[in-house]
């Protein structure tokens, strides 16, 4: 394959996910390591992506909405609220517990600065919301900051996570469906994967919206999730296949 026609694919795969890594872009392209990585250099100059630590990421992502903080922070503001108060009074004081980088997420933090545990997070917001509780044991998990999101992600991360137990993770979701929960980028999925890997219980906190649509990566099985807590817009439909997979369900 040229190296114009390389560009494209990679563009394209770009397009796709926001992010590759390496290995899959040297397999999708059948393509020499040197030369992937003269064509990252390449288009990396032109101004078409930008390399980061294990792959590449798109420059001006199409869908950068689904992936922003602030932005995703004031959607459904109320029901992200009601959510995290309820998610909130299922944890115990004393407790490690790992909480995902997500907007929901950050609201229920909000709920726990005055509370007594042990939280380990990937996401500086979350960090933010905990600089001054006093009985908040506060771990911050190493990798690439990946900036619209403000949370740390790739192999660091991941190596980090998998040296740790926790009682309780918390992580936010970017698509239910009957296949399974699944968010929209493998930076973030990485990290999720690995918080559910060494979590004892797994609560995912989400509202109704995300239901019936698939984001673009899988992260797991519904049945990976012990708890879903989500609002009262939640489908009877939605929430029977949950419970059909041994989830218990709470609305808020």
């Amino acid at each position: 394959m040229k190296a114009a026609a390389r560009y494209m694919k990679i563009r394209q795969m770009l397009e796709a996910q926001e992010f590759v890594d390496f290995q899959t872009l040297c397999g999708a392209l059948d393509s020499s390591e040197s030369s992937i990585r003269r064509d990252l250099i390449a288009m990396e100059r032109d101004g078409l992506l930008k390399r980061v630590y294990g792959g590449a990421m798109a420059a001006q992502p199409s869908n950068s909405h689904l992936l922003d903080f602030v932005w995703q922070s004031h959607r459904m503001g109320d029901e992200k609220k009601r959510i995290a108060q309820r998610a909130a009074a299922l944890l115990e004081d004393g407790q490690t517990v790992l909480l995902d980088g997500g907007s929901t997420v950050a609201a229920l933090a909000r709920e726990l600065v005055a509370r007594s545990m042990h939280v380990m997070t990937n996401s500086l917001p979350i960090a933010d919301i905990f600089a001054d509780a006093r009985q908040i044991e506060l771990t911050l998990t190493g990798g690439y900051l990946y900036p619209r999101l403000r949370a740390m992600v790739g192999p660091l991360c991941e190596q980090m996570l998998g040296a740790v137990t926790a009682d309780v993770l918390v992580m936010g979701i970017g698509g239910v469906t009957a296949q399974g929960f699944s968010n929209n980028n493998t930076l973030v999925v990485g990290p999720e994967r690995k918080m559910i890997e060494v979590s004892r219980k797994v609560i995912v906190v989400t509202d109704h919206t995300k239901f019936g649509r698939s984001a673009m990566i899988p992260v797991a099985g519904l049945d990976m999730a012990d708890v879903v807590v989500s609002d009262a817009g939640l489908s009877e439909k939605d929430r029977a296949m949950l419970e059909a997979q041994g989830v218990e369900v709470l609305l808020a």
